[in-house]
């Protein structure tokens, strides 16, 4: 996408979404808690729900603004097309790593466990997002038609969201493995299978139809007031809703329609603020649009820091635990966003100034930690 058409708002919304998401690790790895009963901390668990919609609403919004790129050379199956296939089977296989119990394929098989497989099968945001991508993707190939294609999509969505709620009640793994089970619910493990998660990134994608289509015929400002309104609509009636009908023991459960609609009320409502921000930009040029062009390294980079257990199964969220105070674990936020950014600033660099060198350097590394995973 040429720079001066990139889409700033969706842009900056997914750079907040990761920063935030940096937030929510800490407090979770580290927050004392007897924080856990405060009235600020179920504010601010509201607020970090809103991360992971967000970021899967932006995936959604990317795969649509580009997905018209080069169609009828992907329906080729050619070299085009497997580079796009294998940058999502990337970000699923990214996903997977993060889960893997030990960097050793040799302990692997030797010391694992029903729990331990239970938690490497389990579908987090990544896998959600490749997976839900490559269904895009390939039924944007298959099928030529735009409209029909916008209308399947929304016929998609309405399924997933009157859907979920069943299929929560299904346990998959009495038909299929547990690998493929864990893509359906919650049941075993999962924190993000695609009913209902798959919503937000559709959602994405036909938002970003419309609000492309507002931007060329120069009704984009009119455009975003009605999302403004729409989205306001939604929360202001998700609230009341979950208030006056629902019981307080079931205004968490994650595929009803409600919480979607309440969620997704907010997401616009988001992305409304990050449009009027673009407004104020004058460069494009943002820390935050950083971590938004590097979103990837960051979410996987942050994690290894906080989670990944070393050789004698020792790291920061087993070995410090939750013992940290307030300040404690602002402070620790704080240098972890500021690293996260320096990391993110200096891989935007090596990859604009020395693009094949980069390229070479992470197949490498990769071939390097793979060799050393499986001899180890």
């Amino acid at each position: 996408m040429a720079e001066r058409n990139r889409y700033y708002s969706a842009d900056l919304l997914r750079g907040l979404a990761i920063l935030v998401m940096i937030e929510v690790h800490v407090f979770n790895a580290f927050l004392s808690p007897e924080f856990s009963n405060s009235k600020w901390f179920s504010i601010l668990n509201f607020i970090n729900g809103l991360v992971a919609p967000s970021f899967l609403f932006v995936s959604g919004f990317a795969f649509q603004v580009s997905s018209n790129s080069k169609l009828d050379v992907m329906r080729q199956i050619g070299k085009p097309f497997w580079k796009k296939i294998s940058r999502m089977f990337q970000i699923i296989l990214i996903g997977y790593a993060l889960h893997i119990p030990f960097f050793s394929l040799s302990r692997i098989l030797n010391n694992s466990n029903p729990k331990l497989l239970s938690d490497f099968f389990a579908v987090d945001v990544l896998q959600c997002i490749g997976v839900s991508l490559l269904f895009l993707f390939l039924l944007r190939l298959l099928i030529k038609s735009d409209t029909f294609y916008h209308y399947i999509l929304i016929a998609t969505l309405l399924f997933v969201m009157i859907f979920s709620p069943f299929a929560w009640q299904i346990n998959f793994t009495n038909w299929l493995h547990p690998f493929l089970a864990n893509y359906f619910n919650r049941l075993n493990g999962s924190l993000f299978p695609i009913f209902p998660w798959i919503n937000f990134i559709l959602a994405g994608a036909i938002f970003a139809k419309y609000f492309v289509e507002s931007r060329l015929s120069g009704n984009e400002e009119a455009f975003i007031k009605k999302t403004a309104f729409v989205g306001l609509g939604l929360l202001i009636f998700g609230h009341l809703f979950f208030s006056n009908f629902i019981p307080i023991q079931l205004r968490n459960i994650l595929p009803h329609p409600i919480f979607y609609l309440e969620r997704l009320g907010y997401v616009l409502v988001l992305f409304v603020v990050c449009w009027f921000w673009d407004k104020k930009l004058t460069s494009g040029k943002s820390f935050v649009l950083k971590a938004s062009s590097e979103s990837l390294l960051i979410y996987w980079l942050h994690l290894i820091i906080i989670y990944r257990q070393f050789n004698d199964g020792i790291g920061l969220a087993n070995g410090i635990g939750k013992t940290l105070g307030l300040v404690e674990v602002i402070i620790a936020t704080i240098i972890l966003v500021v690293l996260m950014l320096i990391a993110a600033n200096i891989w935007h660099w090596a990859k604009k100034e020395y693009p094949k060198q980069s390229s070479l350097f992470v197949k490498i590394s990769v071939g390097i930690v793979i060799i050393i995973f499986a001899l180890k």
